[in-house]
């Protein structure tokens, strides 16, 4: 972790906080989760039409995707988990298909990905799961108008789940409370923190169990790939060498 994090031990963290989702070390742990999803015309894109991100690639797609820059670590740690799950081999045809399906160059936020939607630019895009819960509650009509032209694909529901990332913290190795901060993250972790969070920001609890809002249990309940985040880390450097050879900008 570069010196900047130390590493901590805590039976309550470990316990409450699915092991995917914290390093296995201690340096980080994981506070919210969201799925980054599939997004779908309502109008141009049939329910069962797709159903997991190797369809992504197929060439029925073609200029009818948009997606976010790949500087942008979402699409990276995306990218990681194709790695892990296909093979580098078989990630970098996915990620060249997918490329060749793009409607336009990569831009804006996940926001503008689904207004693309919305305007007819693109017909499918990739985004994390909370943009979609800030434009459907949001005080402008015309961004709940934006929302209410797209619909959720959790992706691979079959197989290995729909990839999530994380927002986390950790104790910086310079803290001057240690105990008080070890305490902060406990607190973080408890069923009221965790319900605050799911209701405010539209993110997923990380603790099972805990109730997540009314509109993200409108969208119903995923199954979410399990594979270790720390291991999307390891693999980010070879999955930016992928999207740049595939000309994912």
């Amino acid at each position: 972790m570069e010196g900047l994090f130390q590493a901590v031990r805590s039976p309550v963290l470990e316990e409450r906080i699915p092991a995917h989702l914290r390093d296995p070390e201690g340096y980080w742990f994981g506070l919210t989760k969201r799925a980054r999803v599939i997004v779908r015309s309502v109008d141009r894109v049939a329910a069962d039409e797709i159903t997991t991100y190797e369809e992504l690639a197929a060439p029925t797609w073609k200029g009818r995707l948009v997606v976010r820059s790949s500087a942008n670590v979402y699409n990276q740690s995306l990218v990681a988990s194709i790695i892990a799950a296909l093979g580098p081999r078989d990630a970098a045809e996915w990620a060249a298909g997918v490329t060749a399906n793009f409607a336009r160059a990569p831009k804006g936020n996940d926001r503008d990905q689904i207004k693309a939607i919305a305007a007819g630019i693109a017909d499918l895009a990739l985004v994390n799961t909370y943009y979609i819960g800030i434009l459907a509650t949001s005080e402008s009509a015309e961004d709940r108008r934006v929302a209410a032209q797209a619909a959720i694909v959790f992706p691979n529901q079959a197989g290995r789940g729909t990839h999530v990332n994380v927002s986390g913290a950790g104790v910086t190795a310079a803290a001057p409370n240690r105990e008080n901060a070890v305490r902060l993250l406990e607190f973080l972790v408890g069923d009221e923190a965790q319900a605050a969070f799911a209701a405010a920001n539209f993110e997923y609890p990380v603790v099972p169990g805990v109730p997540v809002s009314d509109l993200l249990a409108s969208w119903g309940v995923f199954r979410e790939d399990t594979l270790p985040l720390s291991r999307l880390g390891e693999l980010n450097t070879e999955a930016v060498r992928i999207m740049d050879r595939a000309g994912w900008k």
